[in-house]
């Protein structure tokens, strides 16, 4: 019974951590990366890593401008956020 709880759980796991689903939309629709970095700075972000998800997101790691670790998606069309974490 162990053996098959503990299969279950690892099938299940990548649904555990699977980040959101921001936009179904063709690429060629999406900001520029290296710029939607440059407003995000403009903004007083600071940028650890940025990367583009399996669910089409923008994801930053970093910190915001009252110098508080955040990771965030974005929606790569609108440039909304989608999902946010903040650190205290």
């Amino acid at each position: 019974m162990r053996k098959l709880l503990l299969t279950a759980l690892v099938a299940l796991s990548p649904m555990a951590f699977a980040g959101p689903e921001c936009t179904t939309a063709d690429k060629a629709e999406w900001q520029d990366k290296d710029q939607f970095q440059e407003n995000l700075k403009a903004q007083g972000y600071e940028i650890k890593k940025f990367k583009v998800t399996s669910g089409n997101c923008y994801e930053i790691y970093g910190w915001n401008k009252d110098k508080q670790k955040v990771e965030i998606y974005y929606n790569p069309v609108t440039g909304a956020v989608v999902k946010e974490e903040i650190e205290d």
